[in-house]
């Protein structure tokens, strides 16, 4: 198992300001859902398309949704959707994994959150109503191993979850995905919903844990990397990002008077490794 190193985190800034929370951000006109080598996977309400290195469409693949994420590998893609109208899950739309090399339906699946495998395999993630699992599929679509966790996957030497359950009190954990369906418990979170960790060149992961930020290596070892300030409401909307060479945690607290307005804290870092650890 690879070494984990240490790493130091030194405060540089912080900044309280009326503003709107730190939702994802948004692509930029023309941006794609995924890149792998001279193909790019590109969404719009109702459809997938690929393109070559010049930009010329290679195939169109229509659907009734609106596409919100791609992951790429061997030659297959999986593209998981958002419904155009509110269904017995929500607005969760159909998972479709397709033919990289002309769009053909390979076939059409249901998870939230997915994340692309070695191999044409894939994670696609399910939480809500009594479910709480991912499932793994092979390059045609068959399901070849399943577990009792879901969150936010880092995919490396194996894979890692940070958990989202979305439960007070919560029973989140990152964990490790092994084969045959075991999981592999790791440190415990107070966050039931944490936003996506940032994941550093050595794969040490950075979780936002409400009002602390965590380090978790490959080994499931964790060490509190900073302390930000407790949380004085449960509905916050977090982030932890780069920007530039600074790591950034923001935490957006809503109004109790008027949960239109946020109070929007951010704190910048700058990263530096201490040296290598087991």
């Amino acid at each position: 198992m690879a070494s984990i190193g240490a790493w130091r985190a030194e405060a540089v800034d912080h900044r309280r300001e009326e503003g709107p929370p730190p939702y994802e951000r948004a692509r930029r006109p023309g941006e794609p859902l995924a890149r792998r080598g001279e193909f790019a996977v590109h969404g719009a309400e109702g459809s997938v398309r690929a393109t070559d290195a010049g930009g010329r469409t290679l195939w169109t693949h229509t659907f009734a949704g609106r596409p919100n994420a791609a992951h790429v590998s061997g030659g297959r893609v999986l593209v998981t959707t958002d419904s155009l109208e509110y269904t017995p899950w929500g607005f969760l739309g159909p998972a479709y994994l397709l033919d990289l090399a002309d769009g053909r339906l390979v076939a059409e699946l249901r998870g939230e959150r997915g994340a692309a495998r070695g191999g044409g395999r894939f994670l696609l993630g399910l939480e809500g109503y009594g479910i709480f699992e991912t499932r793994e599929y092979d390059r045609d679509g068959a399901e070849t191993d399943r577990w009792a966790s879901y969150g936010h996957y880092a995919v490396g030497t194996g894979v890692r979850v940070v958990e989202a359950d979305r439960r007070v009190p919560t029973g989140n954990r990152v964990v490790r995905l092994l084969p045959g369906g075991t999981v592999s418990p790791g440190p415990r979170l107070d966050d039931p919903q944490p936003p996506k960790p940032v994941v550093l060149p050595d794969g040490t992961l950075l979780v936002l844990d409400g009002g602390v930020i965590r380090t978790v290596g490959r080994d499931l070892g964790t060490t509190v990397l900073a302390r930000l300030r407790p949380l004085a409401a449960a509905r916050t909307i977090r982030s932890l990002r780069w920007d530039g060479d600074l790591l950034v945690a923001t935490v957006a607290e809503p109004h109790p008077a008027d949960p239109t307005r946020y109070t929007v804290d951010s704190w910048a870092f700058r990263l530096s490794p201490t040296g290598a650890g087991s």
